[in-house]
């Protein structure tokens, strides 16, 4: 450790410390243990049950209740990738979870995975080798979750009774504390043989090839009427015409712009063939080349045919090939233009179709959203043609995602223009509503710390109207692991789970006003073609000319993708980043050691190097010994916290499992580890300011529960403010009480 010592401060700064040099203690997040407690923000969720003043509708571009009150979501999926994990728990549990939920101020669940099978007793008992044995060598072992799907028959076309009683047992108990529900159908259903689904013993991932089979589309419209006309024995109600079920989604991250666009149309998945990544096989590649000369024979004038027949080197009546990804940068332009409107269309026709099926057909009267714009690396304006004509819209984003090898592990606060948010910001159309069903900073990630309070404030900055963070994996069954054993599960995370209720109240409740100036930009039908056929460069908008750092500064939106195009754009900026408001400021030093300040009435924040230089807000000035830390305090009544008797300060840095090994390039665990999880305490001094009338300041320090971990500490009076000091107790989490 001495050499370290001798480095310089900047170095010093930005070198990932070694696990050996950090002092890592136990804090464990214990949801069993936990009771009501002063800092829940279960008030957020509003009037019980869910849906008492009517369904979720849209009102001027924005979620709204049935009383006309704004509707933002802060979900969080639900999934059970690992021991003890599950979509549904047992019916005696689900009381238990729905109010830990509450707790933290989520408002609304994405059920994810619903479609996928059951395991029975003999199945998960015939896992349990290889699970121990991971187990025992510190690794991961994940299975996928257990859905609805009867695995017992032949089919995938039968629910099994017991979890869908579950499900409505759980949906039933999430109403009742004012928390909300997202049905998705289309997830990660794998078909059968007696499904009669063509080559279902060949693909293993039907994504795509749900847009053009005809039998899958027939078992995809079965599943939906199955599950949306079922009633739920604890509400009465069927789901299609239950208010707690604010929406449906179709498909999730599920496109044929995706697969043109990754070259997974090639045609070539055969039994013995090489599998590099996804593709069709030769049978629905056949079939969509048959549809391609169809919509063009339909769509193209005989002179335009014969034109791209030309283009394509065919003779007069011969089919048109399909071109691949390479063929882009040298394809002409009517012959490129005229298959990236097919694929616009084949989705526009599913979507709408399907859309009619739930609405028309079936009555649905929850919300309906087909897609996510959930590949930043690739354009999502066409996606969005199809999505668009739906509800509203949604996106997908990870920070460092862990199937995207290399260089990884670093601060989002060091990269502003490439953040989570600025690629979210991509997607959102003016005039409608806009969610984010999946986000996460997934694991191992030093940096963790700066996801939900940055994510949340400029969600609010952005006026969004939801995030879902990937996953939440209720622990309801027995011998759960009791450490955070998935890249992405939040459930015993002893970060995150501690940021959830300031991340509600940043963005539910807004402390973080929006943006006063909006930027609308428009999309030609030819730019949005166009679009696909630009250099990476131009990640993620794929605009040329549109400053990345706008959403940081001002709102944005899209127009309208048929339109004559925004030519002209505001000037790019340097850092620092300022809100238009005032309210939310990302500063870098030398291009890095990056922070980021939230300055509100009702909450502050101070995230990322804060050792290195010195940042205040208006009540927070804190002298932190940590290298890389996220503190936040908000209020926890209706006045601001310059008046506010009760307040809620956060204080957090890196996490691990005990136990975890990094790899040689400090990128990836090499080990998970066991528990129970570790935190590095934040250490230091912490004056609050501005405190009006204030006579005393007592601070209790909180444990995994929300239960006290000692007695209140008197704050010490300082000429400026009252002092707190950080470390005597190892926690995230910190009840301030100001007498008055």
């Amino acid at each position: 450790m001495k050499p370290r010592l001798l480095l310089p401060l900047a170095l010093l700064v930005v070198a990932p410390l070694l696990a050996s040099e950090i002092n890592f203690q136990p804090f464990v997040i214990d949801h069993l243990d936990r009771e009501d407690s002063p800092v829940d923000v279960s008030f957020l969720l509003g009037d019980q049950p869910a849906g008492a003043d009517g369904f979720i509708t849209v009102k001027d571009g924005h979620l709204v209740k049935g009383n006309g009150e704004r509707f933002r979501i802060w979900g969080v999926n639900l999934t059970g990738w690992t021991r003890g994990s599950t979509i549904l728990p047992p019916k005696s549990e689900a009381a238990k979870w729905a109010k830990i939920m509450a707790r933290h101020g989520i408002n609304c669940v994405r059920f994810h995975f619903l479609d996928m099978p059951t395991r029975t007793v003999a199945q998960e008992a015939a896992l349990e080798p290889e699970r121990n044995r991971a187990e025992a060598e510190g690794n991961r072992f994940k299975v996928p979750p257990a859905g609805l799907i009867d695995s017992t028959k032949d089919t995938t076309t039968d629910f099994d009774a017991e979890q869908l009683d579950r499900l409505d047992n759980f949906i039933a108990e999430l109403k009742k504390v004012g928390i909300y529900t997202n049905l998705n159908l289309n997830v990660g259903r794998r078909y059968k043989a007696a499904d009669g689904v063509p080559d279902n013993d060949v693909v293993q991932l039907w994504k795509a090839y749900t847009y053009i089979g005809d039998r899958l589309i027939e078992l995809q419209k079965d599943y939906a009427r199955r599950l949306l006309t079922h009633r739920n024995p604890y509400t009465n109600t069927e789901y299609r015409h239950e208010p707690a079920i604010a929406t449906v989604e179709i498909v999730n991250e599920n496109s044929l712009y995706e697969f043109w666009f990754r070259n997974w149309l090639r045609g070539e998945l055969k039994p013995d063939a090489p599998r590099y990544q996804l593709d069709f096989t030769p049978r629905y590649a056949a079939q969509l080349d048959a549809m391609f000369q169809q919509w063009l024979a339909k769509n193209r004038t005989p002179d335009q045919l014969a034109l791209i027949r030309q283009q394509a080197g065919v003779a007069a009546g011969a089919s048109v090939p399909r071109l691949h990804r390479g063929d882009f940068s040298l394809a002409p332009k009517e012959r490129f233009h005229a298959e990236a409107d097919f694929y616009g269309d084949v989705e526009k026709v599913f979507f709408t179709d399907f859309g009619r099926f739930l609405k028309q057909e079936l009555g649905v009267q929850s919300l309906v959203i087909g897609n996510a714009d959930h590949t930043y690396w690739i354009p999502g304006q066409p996606m969005l043609r199809a999505n668009s004509l739906l509800d509203f819209v949604d996106a997908h984003v990870y920070w460092q995602h862990p199937a995207i090898w290399g260089a990884r592990n670093s601060p989002m606060v060091d990269q502003p223009t490439r953040s989570t948010i600025v690629k979210l910001a991509r997607a959102p159309m003016a005039g409608r509503p806009f969610t984010v069903s999946e986000v996460n900073h997934p694991n191992p990630n030093e940096y963790v710390v700066e996801m939900i309070p940055l994510l949340a404030s400029y969600a609010a900055f952005q006026d969004w109207d939801g995030i879902y963070f990937y996953t939440f994996e209720p622990k309801a069954l027995p011998d759960f692991q009791r450490y955070v054993a998935d890249e992405f599960d939040l459930t015993l995370d002893p970060v995150k789970m501690s940021q959830l209720a300031v991340g509600a109240l940043l963005f539910s409740r807004a402390d973080v006003s929006p943006a006063k100036e909006t930027f609308v930009r428009d999309y030609s039908h030819e730019q949005v073609n166009e679009a696909m056929r630009l250099p990476e460069s131009e990640r993620p908008y794929f605009t040329p000319g549109f400053p990345r750092s706008l959403p940081l500064r001002h709102g944005s939106r899209i127009g309208t993708l048929e339109g004559q195009g925004t030519s002209a754009f505001p000037a790019e900026a340097d850092a620092p980043f300022v809100s238009d408001t005032g309210e939310l400021v990302w500063r870098l030093h030398d291009g890095k050691q990056g922070v980021v300040a939230i300055d509100t009435p009702r909450s502050q924040g101070l995230v990322g190097f804060l050792r290195a230089h010195a940042h205040t807000t208006k009540h927070l000035k804190p002298e932190i010994k940590n290298e890389f830390v996220a503190i936040t305090l908000s209020s926890l009544t209706s006045e601001p916290i310059q008046r506010s008797i009760r307040l809620l300060l956060t204080t957090c840095a890196r996490w691990q499992n005990t136990g975890s090994v990094w790899n040689d390039r400090h990128t990836l665990w090499e080990k998970w580890g066991h528990g129970p999880t570790l935190i590095e305490p934040v250490t230091g001094w912490l004056e609050l300011r501005e405190l009006d009338g204030a006579v005393a300041v007592l601070v209790t320090p909180l444990d995994g529960a929300a239960k006290p971990l000692a007695r209140a500490v008197m704050a010490r009076r300082l000429e400026d403010g009252w002092e707190v000091e950080l470390g005597a107790q190892t926690t995230t989490q910190y009840l301030i009480d100001v007498v008055r």
